[in-house]
């Protein structure tokens, strides 16, 4: 696990309290970056104990059959690292299967909904062929919890969920429940995967009969998929204004910034100086880059895929988000 902590600073009542704290799973990553955020200084890449975020949310492994990966996650709460964002990667026999969802609210409260998504998501990405079953088996254990929950609440909540699968052929596939559309990277070139409306958040609404995965073409070598829950593009800074997480991530990419890791850090970085440290909902970003040039036989795996991943192929993207709050 890796931490981006501010120093302390004051607020208008004078007590001390942290400017932010931010959680990446980042695999063998060692850089340790330095954030200016009006006096403030951030270092990304410190290695920390991650607790409760740690057993939630495991590392990603920088590299999956063929894919570069990296995840990170800035939580809100600055009592707690845990926020009610939730992703996974996974490599399977169906191909490479990503999870990015958003629980509504953050910290402690949304823990038990992130643990019984992600739960049930690791499980049926093996078991299910079609990412229609995937979705039904988190729609699923959704409900399971909320009835078996206590707390009054249950008609307040629902979760937000992107499923994406890079198949054995390159092709992108995806289904959406409330959730921001991802972006696609080429080259210098940004633009949303998908610009349809999402079908609702699970937990709202039943989920339909007909459920099939949309395709999106192939993510050809070199080319990424950037992820990210609304509280990202949803970021204010003094003025009123949303982050402009498009034209960052352009900016980046001019700049060099081709991996996942030096993608993530630079929208991070940026993120926290347009809402001078103090962003008031949690961040997910998850970035995925094909660095495959050749197809390998059925069943191969890189040496580098650990972690969650253990077998799977190629991928494609394309890019945009909505909002559900």
């Amino acid at each position: 696990m890796w931490l981006l902590r501010g120093t302390r600073r004051q607020n208008r009542t004078g007590l001390s309290r942290p400017v932010c704290a931010v959680t990446a799973c980042n695999g063998g990553i060692r850089m340790i970056r330095k954030l200016r955020v009006p006096g403030r200084v951030f270092a990304l890449g410190l290695p920390t104990m991650g607790g409760a975020q740690d057993a939630l949310l495991r590392p990603v492994p920088p590299r999956i059959d063929g894919l570069s990966v990296a995840a990170a996650q800035l939580a809100a709460d600055r009592s707690s690292s845990v926020g009610g964002d939730l992703y996974e990667v996974v490599a399977t026999e169906h191909g490479v299967r990503v999870v990015m969802g958003d629980v509504r609210g953050h910290g402690l409260a949304a823990t038990g909904t992130v643990a019984a998504v992600l739960g049930s998501f690791r499980e049926a990405v093996h078991d299910e062929p079609e990412l229609a079953g995937v979705l039904r088996r988190l729609d699923r254990a959704l409900a399971r919890y909320l009835r078996e929950r206590s707390d009054g609440l249950v008609a307040e909540e629902f979760v937000t969920v992107l499923l994406l699968e890079i198949g054995r052929d390159g092709e992108v596939r995806a289904l959406n429940c409330g959730h921001p559309w991802p972006y696609r990277l080429l080259g210098t070139h940004v633009e949303p995967l998908a610009r349809a409306d999402p079908l609702p958040p699970l937990g709202s609404f039943p989920l339909p009969l007909d459920l099939p995965a949309a395709p999106f073409g192939q993510l050809r070598p070199g080319e990424a998929l950037f992820l990210f829950t609304d509280g990202a593009e949803d970021a204010r800074d003094a003025h009123g204004r949303f982050f402009p997480l498009p034209d960052v991530l352009t900016e980046a990419l001019r700049e060099g910034a081709h991996t996942p890791q030096s993608m993530l850090g630079a929208v991070f970085i940026r993120v926290l100086g347009h809402t001078s440290g103090s962003p008031t909902d949690d961040i997910a970003l998850l970035a995925l880059r094909n660095e495959r040039h050749h197809r390998r036989p059925s069943g191969a795996r890189d040496s580098d895929t650990c972690g969650s991943a253990a077998r799977a192929r190629p991928a494609t993207p394309h890019p945009q988000p909505t909002t559900h709050r």
